[in-house]
C-alpha cells in the first residue's frame, strides 16, 4: 500500500494543470494551509464529491489499563473526523455514481 505524498501531489498538480513545480507546491501548501486553519476555528470544511472534515469535542471520561486494571482519566479533546460523501463511498466500492451525486 503506497501512501500519496504532498511531493506526489504537487506534481500531480504540476502535470495537470500546467503550473510550474514552485507555483504547484505553493499553491497545494495554500489549500491545505486553509484547511488546517478552518479546522483549528472548528469549522467544517466540505470538498464537494469527496466529504467533510469536521471537529468535535471529546468530554473527559475514565479509562481503564487493559494490563493492569487501573482507571485513569482521559482528558477532553478534540478530535478531528472525517465523513466521505456518497461518490467517494459509491467509488471505493466499484458502484456507477448517480446522475445527482457529483
Amino acid at each position: 500500500m503506497n501512501t500519496i505524498t504532498r511531493a506526489q501531489l504537487a506534481e500531480a498538480i504540476y502535470a495537470q494543470v500546467g503550473l510550474s513545480r514552485n507555483e504547484s507546491a505553493a499553491l497545494l501548501e495554500d489549500v491545505l494551509e486553509r484547511i488546517s486553519a478552518a479546522l483549528e476555528l472548528g469549522r467544517p470544511v466540505k470538498i464537494s464529491a469527496f466529504g467533510t472534515f469536521s471537529v468535535r469535542q471529546k468530554g473527559m471520561r475514565v479509562g481503564r489499563n487493559p494490563k493492569t486494571g487501573v482507571e485513569v482519566p482521559i482528558m477532553p479533546r478534540r478530535v478531528l473526523s472525517f465523513r466521505p460523501s456518497q461518490v467517494l463511498k459509491a467509488r471505493l466500492n466499484g458502484e456507477a455514481v448517480r446522475a445527482g451525486d457529483e
